[in-house]
């Protein structure tokens, strides 16, 4: 007698989609923590799709960059929901009576920074005035379990107290964290403080249930964390001693990385760099408390610039480009040890792109992580290692991410060669298919992981790019469009994801 065996389904293999919060459609100028979020993942989870892709969630400084922010602990306020801070009590409800007009395909940030700022003042107020019991204890109770706030709420204060400049333009004393000088400031400032903690409880209370409803639907967040900081943030404020600063405070030498496919200059980020030497004989201290962190916003972790913990590039802070750096050795496996060590096997995903060399690969198959592989970059070279049949299959592919532009932006601005090379590897026959035929190639690969950016689900083209690496305007900004992700996407994607035995 023959016995059929039956095949179990490989529930290693995954598809997720990235979409930035801030990105999402709504009546208060830019995406935010209530229903169009659950809408969202409602829509993920009938498409088939297991993994939410976010940028950075912190507060961003400069340029709203959420590589850039002022804190690698603290929640952005921008992404704090108006609509369920009524439904919490936290507003009066006639609150969002007199909500202004913004732009609906894109962020207005300094109008909604304005907007909610107010909002989030008055929201202070009317708790002060009207919180019950249970409400004040929830917010002493998330004071009193987050070592953090002290540092972040002193600093954002401070900041606000001098008109908004860097720390290194603040008075002296406090620039320097003079003791004394803390402690008076503490009393000074302490209605601000309590305002920016009952900011960051806002926050995790409403990111909490955003985790929990996406965990019901069968769906993991993929987080970010940035290899660097920026200079203009309590991170470094508070922590000195473990980067490479002058007496004021300013590096001596900044980050980037040498010329490559997005600019002939290279890129000068300008984060101060590492002290490494600091850091490893303080067993990574201050690493392992950013990655914990890092874990309250999402269920696993893409580590942004890999490359960097393996060797990283250092520019003098006095070049106005990255041409002239050099490459110096990173922590390597010791910082990894050390994580996994305090906190256990970290979910992580290794941001693998860029100048990779034998190194690199090295410390992400000793640390057993996958890595990336991004099909835009498959057809500038023969056999180039993002060609899908050169995977491995710890992999995570990618259409494109968000400092690419659209699949379908990329390919009409793609040279005549790189156009024959994409038709004769996909079969596409022009723009208009180039996106879902990227997705359907990221989906059959034998990659474990698929993503997806939205704009490639709705076959966008560069008006919906979300960074241009370099450009200093109109970045992070853009929405989609209310509606714009229909039922008809969704069945699409859960059939190749069923085909693909992504489901």
């Amino acid at each position: 007698m023959t016995h059929t065996s039956v095949q179990e389904p490989n529930v290693t293999r995954a598809a997720g989609v990235l979409l930035h919060p801030t990105s999402l459609p709504g009546r208060f100028g830019i995406g935010d923590l209530g229903d169009e979020l659950l809408a969202f993942l409602d829509w993920a989870q009938s498409a088939g799709l297991r993994i939410w892709q976010v940028l950075p969630l912190n507060a961003p400084g400069y340029g709203n960059s959420p590589y850039g922010c002022l804190s690698s602990y603290a929640g952005n306020p921008l992404l704090i929901s108006p609509q369920r801070l009524v439904e919490y009590g936290l507003l009066p409800v006639d609150a969002l009576d007199d909500v202004p007009a913004f732009a609906e395909d894109h962020v207005e940030f300094d109008r909604v920074h304005a907007f909610k700022e107010l909002l989030l003042r008055h929201s202070f107020a009317y708790f002060s005035k009207h919180a019950s019991d249970e409400l004040r204890h929830a917010l002493a109770a998330f004071i009193h379990d987050n070592a953090w706030l002290s540092d972040w709420t002193l600093y954002a204060a401070l900041k606000q107290q001098h008109g908004g400049k860097s720390w290194t333009e603040w008075t002296a004393d406090v620039a320097s964290r003079d003791r004394d000088a803390l402690a008076e400031a503490r009393v000074e400032l302490a209605e601000e403080i309590e305002y920016q903690a009952y900011i960051q409880w806002l926050f995790f209370t409403q990111w909490a249930a955003v985790r929990a409803a996406a965990g019901a639907r069968g769906i993991r967040i993929m987080g970010d964390v940035p290899i660097y900081v920026a200079g203009d943030s309590s991170d470094v404020w508070a922590n000195r001693e473990i980067f490479q600063l002058d007496e004021r405070g300013e590096p001596n030498v900044v980050s980037g990385v040498p010329p490559d496919y997005f600019s002939a200059t290279g890129q000068r980020w300008g984060n101060p760099l590492y002290r490494w030497d600091v850091l490893r004989n303080a067993h990574f201290g201050w690493w392992v408390s950013r990655f914990r962190a890092a874990l309250r916003f999402a269920d696993l972790v893409r580590v942004d610039h890999f490359r960097g913990f393996a060797a990283y590039w250092e520019i003098p802070a006095s070049e106005p480009t990255a041409i002239n750096g050099r490459w110096m050795p990173g922590p390597g496996r010791a910082l990894f040890d050390a994580l996994r060590y305090a906190l256990g096997d970290l979910p992580l995903v290794a941001e693998d792109l860029g100048h990779i060399t034998k190194e690199v690969h090295e410390l992400r198959a000793a640390i057993g992580v996958p890595g990336m592989k991004i099909l835009q970059f498959a057809f500038d070279q023969p056999n180039s290692p993002h060609l899908p049949h050169c995977y491995e299959t710890k992999t995570v592919v990618y259409t494109g991410t968000h400092d690419n532009d659209t699949a379908r932006g990329w390919y009409e601005q793609a040279t005549s060669d790189e156009q024959k090379a994409i038709a004769s590897y996909l079969g596409v026959r022009g723009a208009s298919d180039v996106a879902w035929s990227l997705i359907r190639t990221a989906f059959t690969s034998v990659a474990e992981t698929a993503i997806v950016p939205v704009q490639d689900i709705l076959n966008l083209g560069s008006e919906a790019r979300m960074n241009l690496p370099g450009a200093e305007r109109d970045n992070w900004s853009w929405r989609v469009a209310d509606g714009a992700l229909t039922a008809e996407h969704a069945e699409k994607l859960r059939e190749l994801g069923e085909v693909s035995g992504r489901i």
